[in-house]
Order: C-alpha cells, then structure tokens, then sequence
C-alpha cells in the first residue's frame, strides 16, 4: 500500500534530523513503520492475500536491518527513534 503524501510528509517533519532530510536512517524506518501498520489492517480484511504479505516481510525484514544500522551507528538517536514509534518495550 503506498502512503498519502501529505501523510508521508507529516512523518517526515516528525523524524527528519535537518530541513531538507528525507533519507536518514531514523526517516526510512518511521515510513516503513507506517506502511507496515497499514498493512496489517489491510491484512485483518483479506486474510489470503499472501503475495502481499511476501512484501510485508520483506518491509519487515529491511526495517530491521535498518534499526540494527542505527544502533550500531548512533545508539541515541536509535532509542529515540524507537521510543518515538513505540516499537520496543
């Protein structure tokens, strides 16, 4: 499922480390996080749709490898980002 800009945007604003930041670590996983919460709604509705569950693992999976990078490289920012998407207890 892709996201409505003007949401992707407020995602965005929320995670971004300077004004013209789009890519950084922290941005990648708050996107990601978003398109896998709406999935699995998208998943409560259609049960057999298993070709995109494939693609939701595989977001999964990148998000991962993703958290791992900023804990290794900037453990701070790492906590804040997981306390800001409530991902780890």
């Amino acid at each position: 499922m892709v996201l409505v800009k003007e949401k992707k945007t407020v995602v965005i604003d929320q995670f971004k480390s300077h004004p013209k930041d789009t890519g950084s670590t922290s941005v990648q996983i708050a996107l990601f996080t978003e398109k896998i919460n709406s999935l699995s709604d998208h998943f409560k509705a259609h049960k057999k749709d298993f070709h995109s569950r494939r693609g939701l693992l595989m977001m999964i999976g990148e998000r991962r490898r993703l958290l791992e990078y900023l804990k290794r490289k900037d453990p701070q920012r790492y906590q804040e980002t997981i306390t800001k998407l409530d991902l780890r207890k």
